[in-house]
């Protein structure tokens, strides 16, 4: 039972990362500019880079390898997130502050997610690959 819900919660914040990370690619420019809304710096390096991260390590937690550097590079782009992005203390054009608040304490959830899961790697789980 261990297993199963290590490996079905790794996988699914995989897809958390992942299914974001490529919708991120068409929706670039949108993306953008609500990062420049939210007065993110240096936009053109950090977007891209985030789309990177986002696909890059939550198909690597998908696949199961590298899961501790991966949960742990993620959980640090999240908290990088959540205080640029999710700034409910901060008040922007139409922008809803009880969403933004919301969704500051899910990524809190996730992050704490993401630090258990980075811990667990000596657990048992199933993995397509395994780390080296």
């Amino acid at each position: 039972m261990e297993k199963t819900c290590i490996t079905v919660g790794r996988v699914l914040l995989g897809i958390y990362f992942l299914l974001p990370g490529i919708s991120k690619i068409p929706a670039y420019a949108g993306t953008a500019e609500y990062m420049l809304l939210h007065n993110i710096p240096l936009v053109s390096i950090l977007l891209p880079i985030t789309i990177v991260l986002q696909v890059g390590l939550g198909a690597m937690l998908i696949i199961g390898y590298r899961i501790k550097e991966s949960a742990l590079t993620l959980a640090a782009l999240t908290i990088f997130i959540n205080i640029g992005m999710h700034d409910f203390w901060n008040e922007y054009p139409n922008t809803d502050t009880g969403h933004e608040t919301q969704n500051f304490v899910k990524n809190l959830a996730i992050f704490a997610g993401l630090l258990v899961l980075s811990a667990t790697e000596k657990v048992q789980q199933w993995r397509l690959f395994s780390k080296k």
